[in-house]
């Protein structure tokens, strides 16, 4: 498991390419057979998302425990709104609310992983 808690390099490719799948997913017209694949696809990623992200939780949070729980924390919220904002939608119902707090919580969470010690120090 070293590839998954040796770099951030794993847990970064798999936030870009997850949410690139949900913005693909979201656009993509209700009910089309490839709309479900892409999320299956997607919900794939979030998983390889929360494996990669315990496993650099694990081996990096006695650097800066509070900060990493929050990440950890502000992340897997993330997620769960990347999911809600799909299903939701496939029902028809309203989800402009919960895009405008997963930009803010997506936000929170790129400046938190940018600025923890083991992370790219791209926002500094």
């Amino acid at each position: 498991m070293d590839v998954l808690s040796n770099t951030t390099h794993l847990h970064l490719f798999s936030w870009i390419v997850g949410v690139a799948l949900f913005v693909i997913t979201a656009v993509m017209a209700k009910g089309s057979k490839g709309r479900k694949i892409t999320h299956m696809i997607a919900r794939l990623f979030y998983v390889l998302i929360l494996l990669s992200g315990f496993f650099l939780f694990m081996r990096y949070s006695s650097l800066d425990s509070a900060l990493y729980g929050v990440k950890f924390l502000v992340g897997l919220i993330v997620i769960v709104l990347m999911e809600m904002i799909i299903v939701r939608a496939n029902k028809g119902r309203n989800v402009s609310k919960l895009w405008m707090i997963f930009a803010i919580v997506l936000f929170v969470t790129l400046y938190l992983g940018f600025n923890l010690p083991v992370g790219l120090n791209f926002l500094a």
